[in-house]
């Protein structure tokens, strides 16, 4: 594929963490903010498939775009908040989460994400990525976004928002997610 290629979303954030990844091919990546019904479901993959689903069919976009979404998923809460993550970040935050693991012993967590690549006449392909690693005591760090602050990937001593974005595109869940978007594209 070769042109522009649309991210819905309002998260400057995402963009800077994608944008980089697509260096090499001939792949302009803009956002674009759209209004979309984003339902209620088990999985990151049902929620992303039924988001394109209602934006080509609803807003009647015809242009190649990409949707994810992302979550965090709590071991010892069951996988809460999982595909609630942005309500409960937007509800009660960071503190919330930490609030209600106090006192337990076990803070796994696994960071995922979903995206999803429409492309008019080709359909809907589905990317995951996906990083295991423990949830922290407090809030570190001032970079990132999101659960950035109290979430240590595996074989780091770091949060995310204790790294630069270049470190944390080393080895992201959105990365690991997005190099097999540039794989896919790269073979279009």
């Amino acid at each position: 594929m070769k042109g522009r290629l649309y991210l819905i979303t309002g998260n400057p954030g995402k963009l800077k963490e994608i944008k980089n990844r697509l260096d090499g091919l001939d792949i302009e990546l803009s956002t674009m903010e759209e209004d979309f019904v984003e339902i209620q479901a088990d999985t990151l993959e049902e929620v992303v498939f039924f988001g394109i689903e209602h934006l080509v069919g609803e807003k009647r976009i015809d242009r190649p775009f990409i949707k994810d979404d992302s979550g965090l998923f709590i071991d010892a809460l069951d996988g809460f908040p999982g595909v609630y993550s942005a309500y409960v970040q937007q509800t009660i935050g960071n503190d919330g989460i930490l609030q209600l693991m106090k006192g337990m012993d076990d803070r796994t967590a696994t960071f995922k994400t979903v995206m999803g690549l429409h492309i008019p006449g080709e359909g809907i392909s589905l990317f995951r990525g996906e990083i295991k690693g423990d949830i922290t005591l407090e809030k570190r760090g001032f970079f990132g976004f999101g659960y950035d602050p109290i979430f240590i990937p595996e074989g780091s001593e770091r949060t995310f928002a204790e790294m630069t974005l270049e470190e944390k595109n080393r080895d992201s869940h959105r990365i690991r997610a997005t190099m097999k978007l540039v794989d896919h594209l790269s073979m279009e």
